[in-house]
């Protein structure tokens, strides 16, 4: 397995802050410099903002709307991460690796909502999927090399919010 290393920025560069990329500097453009009003819901999926932060909650008739950073990327067709699956095996197997991106989705949805699969595109070689955040695409490649071994690369930008995993695996 070929990773790209990234050099420890500061102690807490090993965990997860919203917005933020492999490097503390480099941050979402789908992020807003302010933070929308308390009780904003997003018309287009129904997630909700509250308590600081975007979940799944019940919203009142009467919330503010505004879209939420991962419907903006979806209406402009602007990936944060691409997934790419090839080879013989990908091929065979595309339907059941799809389900294991679905299912990766759909845990990682349940505590970061903005966190999603935004396209599958099945192709000759395998399928490409493309999602609204860089850290499902690691989680998913990562899922499908514990389950299905094969090659995976992962490659974050070095000066954008963007990420490429390739996950091959030929027999």
């Amino acid at each position: 397995m070929k990773r790209s290393k990234l050099p420890p920025q500061n102690p807490a560069a090993g965990r997860r802050i919203a917005g933020h990329a492999q490097q503390d500097h480099i941050l979402d453009p789908y992020e807003r410099q302010r933070k929308p009003r308390e009780g904003t819901r997003c018309p287009q999926c129904g997630v909700f903002f509250k308590e600081g932060r975007w979940q799944w909650a019940p919203s009142p008739e009467a919330a503010h709307e505004e879209l939420c950073p991962a419907c903006r990327r979806i209406n402009d067709k602007f990936p944060a991460g691409i997934v790419t699956l090839k080879g013989a095996f990908a091929r065979a197997h595309r339907d059941e690796m799809i389900r294991v991106a679905r299912n990766q989705e759909e845990a990682e949805k349940g505590e970061h909502p903005l966190n999603r699969i935004m396209g599958i595109e099945q192709s000759e070689d395998g399928a490409v999927i493309t999602t609204t955040d860089i850290h499902l695409p690691r989680r998913i490649g990562e899922t499908l090399e514990r389950s299905f071994h094969g090659a995976l690369e992962i490659a974050f930008e070095e000066d954008g919010y963007f990420v490429r995993v390739d996950w091959t695996r030929e027999a």
